[in-house]
């Protein structure tokens, strides 16, 4: 009896492998480019009028370190996997919003500087050990530094012509960095057994550095 014999040598080659650790590497080349060449001294100005929503979407988007602090949570939630992956980034504008009260209420709270240097810092060095936290904790860490980022843009709320719609569009836009960075270490993260991530969370700590001795200075 005779049939058709299948080549399983004849299969249809598999994409190469070096093609997702290239885009992690061209990620983070332009993260890095793109940080080099900001300034550190105006990540907390918006120029232009403070119309609303439109400028509270910017305002995270025009801040190096407000978007790596947000980009670091939603890689971390990625990395340690479970529910962190949905809670961290959750967490992190809800809570961001508790500190932008207490920014527009005017209430004093010295060191906001340190505490987003700080919270860059301690996120990145998590990612980089691949700290697999205990779930209270993690969500402490992320709340606690929440506040700090809240209350920098919380303090400019006032200005805004419309302060609500300000609000809306800073939270969308910290949901959307989120999503970014959960996104970066679900697709990336755990090429070469992890060490993508890893770098990405080294990478962070030294904007961190740079951050905070910009703030002591």
């Amino acid at each position: 009896m005779t049939g058709t014999i299948r080549d399983d040598d004849e299969r249809v080659p598999a994409p190469p492998r070096a093609v997702l650790p290239r885009c992690a590497i061209s990620i983070a080349t332009g993260v890095v480019a793109w940080f080099l060449t900001s300034d550190p001294a105006s990540a907390h100005i918006v120029t232009g009028p403070m119309g609303g929503f439109a400028s509270g979407f910017e305002h995270p988007l025009s801040g190096p370190d407000h978007l790596l602090a947000m980009f670091a949570v939603g890689l971390w939630g990625a990395q340690m996997g479970g529910r962190q992956v949905w809670m961290l980034p959750v967490t992190f504008p809800l809570i961001m919003c508790v500190g932008g009260v207490l920014g527009i209420a005017g209430v004093a709270m010295p060191g906001i500087e340190l505490g987003i240097a700080c919270s860059i810092i301690v996120l990145g060095a998590a990612i980089l050990a691949e700290w697999k936290a205990p779930e209270w904790l993690a969500l402490l860490i992320v709340a606690f530094f929440a506040v700090f980022h809240g209350y920098a843009h919380g303090a400019e709320l006032p200005m805004a012509a419309d302060p609500a719609a300000y609000a809306v569009g800073f939270v969308v836009a910290t949901g959307m960095i989120h999503v970014v960075g959960i996104a970066v270490g679900l697709l990336f993260g755990r090429l070469y057994e992890g060490r993508v991530s890893r770098a990405l969370g080294g990478l962070i700590v030294l904007a961190g550095l740079y951050y905070l001795v910009n703030a002591v200075a």
